[in-house]
């Protein structure tokens, strides 16, 4: 068994398809298939049960992925380590942030990443924090921007900052009265937020479970810009964090929390193992400072 064989049994496990797999490896698809089966011919066993509809990977199977997985990931270690040694400032690095941050932090901080590595391929990943979990699991991304916590050995946590909650609510709301506004108050009322699986949406939540506030039930944003229009429209209220508030934006007006001020924890998360911790090192240091 060989890298190339490994290579085509990951992609075909990672896709479930046999003619995208052959167009991610850049072979002929009648190529890999008979990669495959030559292999599965060699360890005796069916990596994978397939027809017309759909393939599945075998129980077999499922094991030798597995284990395809962290050896394709100890050559590109390979290869990684080699690239830093003749400069550890270049090659590829992929950086991972979820869609409620995403936006608003790589304007900011990507001209300062080439300023300071102009030598660096800088790939930029929007995903939820799911994924971007498994990405880093899978070697897929180098590091990634969550919301603490993350409660995972295999990875080095470095808190960045806090990103305080602002209350946002039409500029006509009774509530635009308050200069600051206690989370106690807000119990009377359902307030917007995203749809499942965004972890901003878990923040909310866990803020407004500790006063009693209830969500409104009608509607569930995809995006934060989609919240934001909708408190400009009119049909509610909701928190946004302190990184997505522009404070001169017209038709949506912005409240602070007293103390204790709601909030979510932004990190930085990688690969205890990662070769690349000089390139994380340096962009610890700019999202620090560009938070102060």
């Amino acid at each position: 068994m060989n890298i190339r064989e490994m290579s085509y049994v990951v992609a075909v496990a990672d896709l479930r398809n046999f003619s995208q797999a052959a167009e991610r490896c850049h072979v002929s698809q009648p190529t890999l298939s008979a990669q495959i089966k030559k292999l599965e011919e060699s360890l005796q066993i069916k990596i994978f049960e397939r027809n017309n509809k759909r393939v599945m990977v075998t129980e077999e199977g499922r094991a030798v992925i597995e284990s395809a997985q962290r050896i394709l990931q100890e050559v590109e270690t390979i290869k990684e380590i080699a690239e830093a040694a003749r400069n550890p400032f270049a090659g590829k690095f992929r950086l991972g942030a979820f869609p409620t941050l995403s936006t608003y932090i790589f304007p900011d901080i990507v001209p300062q990443i080439k300023k300071l590595m102009p030598d660096l391929r800088l790939i930029l990943i929007e995903e939820k924090t799911a994924v971007l979990i498994d990405k880093l699991h899978k070697g897929e991304i180098d590091a990634a921007l969550l919301a603490m916590p993350v409660h995972e050995d295999f990875f080095e946590i470095k808190k960045l900052f806090d990103d305080r909650f602002f209350l946002a609510v039409p500029p006509t709301h009774p509530l635009t009265k308050n200069a600051e506004i206690e989370m106690e108050k807000l119990a009377k009322y359902c307030l917007l937020l995203l749809e499942e699986g965004h972890c901003l949406r878990d923040n909310a939540l866990e803020a407004c479970q500790q006063h009693n506030i209830p969500e409104e039930p009608d509607f569930r944003a995809t995006s934060l810009e989609t919240l934001r229009q909708m408190v400009k429209a009119g049909t509610g209220i909701t928190l946004m964090p302190e990184i997505a508030i522009n404070h001169s934006e017209m038709g949506i007006h912005y409240i602070p929390f007293k103390k204790p001020v709601p909030h979510r924890t932004i990190g930085l998360v990688y690969r205890k193992t990662s070769t690349k911790k000089e390139i994380i090192h340096n962009i610890e240091g700019i999202l620090k400072s560009s938070r102060h």
